[in-house]
């Protein structure tokens, strides 16, 4: 029983982290259409730029409020230099930019960072709370990391909701020509979602290397895969979908990692994203009116 409620823990966690990649890919996907494969290196570097400021002496807050700034400035200006080119042509012209993309400011990160590993001091302690003579698999930080991920579910929904950014972000999302003659101007929507989606995956960065504790220009490659994985389960359209989708893939993978073996998590996740792509094609979150825009 208690390897169980470990190990149920431990997936909530994990899930968290993987909900957390998976709302920035929701977002680009919401404002844009595009699945942005360079979101884990965008996120990797503003973590780095972050590390060397607490390394020099700074607070985690002020690392991880340059790493948000940071993550806005590249957000925009990779989609102003690198993605308005493509965007408008065929969709696969995007995604092969986007890997290229991620190739670059990976080995740009190597340049300027180095190849070896280096420890990320967590902001709150990652000692497990003890009940009894047990030390459970949570910890102060895994609550902030819980609790950040739910603030930008919770935003990101009442974004695209409640708000006329939001709605002018989906519009040029699906009909850039109608949006534009319904006085949307398509192309800074454009930007400011790439802007905000790299915001949210540069927070997401910052909650991944706290849980890890040390990070390597390539730290993020694996939660690229599982991040992705989940927001398909959840559905790539819905922030709520993402979060879900984290923590039932979360889950899951704890339980083949603890009752069957670590060698068959990759494995799992395959056979998740294979399952949902046959039988429920647009997530678990998803709508009749999603899956055929």
């Amino acid at each position: 029983m208690r390897e169980f409620i470990n190990l149920t823990l431990g997936g909530v966690i994990t899930g968290a982290v993987y909900a957390a990649f998976a709302l920035a890919l929701v977002l680009i996907w919401r404002s844009t259409r595009i699945v942005n494969f360079a979101q884990g290196a965008m996120a990797a570097i503003t973590t780095f730029i972050a590390l060397s400021l607490i390394e020099s002496g700074q607070s985690y807050w002020v690392g991880l409020a340059v790493a948000l700034l940071a993550g806005l400035v590249l957000g925009a200006v990779v989609e102003r230099l690198v993605i308005r080119p493509v965007e408008g042509g065929p969709e696969l012209n995007a995604v092969i930019v986007t890997l290229g993309l991620f190739i670059a400011i990976q080995a740009l990160i190597s340049v300027l960072f180095g190849v070896n590993q280096r420890a990320f001091v967590a902001p709150f302690s990652t000692i497990g709370f003890r009940v009894g003579d047990s030390s459970l698999a949570l910890s102060p930080n895994t609550l902030f990391t819980l609790g950040a991920v739910l603030l930008v579910m919770v935003g990101l929904t009442a974004l695209f909701r409640y708000t006329r950014v939001g709605l002018a972000m989906r519009a040029s999302a699906f009909g850039q020509e109608v949006a534009r003659l319904l006085g949307v101007r398509v192309g800074r929507m454009l930007t400011l979602g790439w802007a905000l989606a790299a915001v949210v995956g540069s927070l997401a960065g910052m909650l991944i290397a706290a849980e890890v504790t040390f990070v390597t220009p390539t730290y993020m490659d694996a939660l690229i895969v599982f991040g992705f994985v989940a927001a398909v389960l959840g559905g790539l359209d819905s922030p709520v979908g993402a979060v879900v989708g984290g923590l039932l893939l979360g889950l899951l993978l704890s339980y083949v990692r603890g009752y069957v073996g670590d060698e068959l998590v990759g494995l799992a996740a395959l056979a998740v994203l294979v399952v949902v792509l046959l039988v429920r094609p647009g997530g678990l979150f998803s709508t009749t009116q999603t899956r055929r825009a």
